[in-house]
């Protein structure tokens, strides 16, 4: 409830571009989902550019139109996410590109170790 009243706040002033920072990491699983369609919803009808900020690369694939991954304050990554909404949670297309994103997480985080 508190993130659906923040956002409302936000959006009176019907802002160009709003930043979200970790916004439903707090969230239940099925809050999430409802937040996210939300969300997307808000976006297509007020016509803003947002910025999210996440750490869950499902959320980030399912709710951008480019992903950028950023390691040691660099764009270590750039996705494209081209395809149309609403998006279908759980569809094999989502499910590429999460991987391709965890990937290269992955990969980047073997020479770390």
């Amino acid at each position: 409830q508190k993130q659906r009243v923040a956002l409302a706040r936000a959006l009176v002033s019907q802002p160009r571009v709003l930043a979200f920072d970790e916004p439903l990491g707090a969230l239940d699983a099925l809050t999430r989902i409802s937040m996210q369609q939300l969300l997307e919803r808000v976006w297509r009808d007020q016509g803003f550019t947002a910025i999210l900020v996440t750490h869950d690369v499902a959320e980030a694939v399912a709710l951008a139109d480019r992903v950028l991954v950023i390691e040691d304050g660099r764009i270590a990554q750039d996705v494209t996410i081209d395809l149309p909404r609403p998006r279908r949670r759980g569809s094999a297309e989502l499910a590429a590109l999460e991987g391709e994103i965890l990937k290269h997480l992955l990969e980047g985080s073997e020479d770390t170790l």
